[in-house]
């Protein structure tokens, strides 16, 4: 007895969003992740980012890197309103900066960043932190 075709679920492969106003910082990020198998979406600035990720027809990224300082809307101002917005609240996000001192760091835990990474960075390490977020989602916070 023959049997139909076989049904082959296919899994999309994850989705980053990587925000940062300089094209070859963008473009190190985006090799990398896709060769380790992430699509990558990018923007210039907070708020291009967020003009495609508020976009009901767009797929939610599993992470999001933003730049703390970009033109237009910066990094502080897109995470203030990803987590205001109900479809992107529980994104894991990463800051991406120069600035690394502790209250920095400290800054931006309270801002609502999962992850903070210095520049310069090592693109394998930031790799293995979005390739944690993507795993693993956003981290819960007791009492939220």
């Amino acid at each position: 007895m023959e049997s139909g075709p076989a049904v082959v679920a296919i899994t999309p492969r994850p989705l980053v969003m990587v925000c940062d106003d300089i094209e070859s910082i963008r473009a190190i990020i985006r090799i990398n992740l896709e060769l380790e198998g992430f699509d990558v979406l990018e923007a210039t600035d907070g708020h291009e980012a967020m003009s495609h990720l508020i976009d009901p027809a767009a797929r939610v990224p599993d992470v999001i890197v933003l730049d703390a300082q970009t033109p237009r809307r910066d990094g502080w101002w897109a995470i203030a309103a990803i987590r205001a917005h109900p479809r992107l609240k529980d994104v894991p996000t990463i800051l991406v900066t120069a600035s690394t001192t502790a209250h920095d760091r400290s800054e931006a835990a309270l801002a609502g960043f999962d992850s903070f990474v210095a520049k310069p960075f090592d693109p394998a390490d930031l790799v293995e932190v979005i390739s944690r977020l993507a795993a693993e989602g956003r981290p819960q916070i007791p009492g939220q």
